[in-house]
């Protein structure tokens, strides 16, 4: 007869899950693989998630626009000249 209780491994994976924690797999150099790690285990730490996830925002996480209305309002436009020479085509007649 086969044993059908989930895993150890299942059982916390769903508990996990059902705290908000998703599973995320990636692949990085050896050198980093520490670096990684202790990142992923700061931003577990209610003592330190908060700070950790503005610094990284801050630092690394690229900026997120509503669209490219938003985008073009937040560009630093001063200084650019954004007028262009009329072009009236070429000479059809040629």
């Amino acid at each position: 007869m086969a044993n059908t209780d989930p895993s150890p491994v299942t059982r916390w994976r769903k508990r996990r899950q059902r705290q908000g924690f998703v599973r995320v797999e990636i692949q990085v150099r050896k050198e980093d693989a520490a670096l990684v790690r202790d990142v992923a285990t700061a931003l577990t730490d209610p003592e330190r998630q908060t700070e950790t996830r503005a610094l990284l925002r801050e630092k690394i996480a690229a900026p997120h626009f509503g669209g490219l209305k938003e985008l073009l309002a937040s560009a630093p436009l001063e200084g650019i000249d954004l007028e262009r020479p009329h072009d009236f085509g070429r000479d059809a007649a040629l």
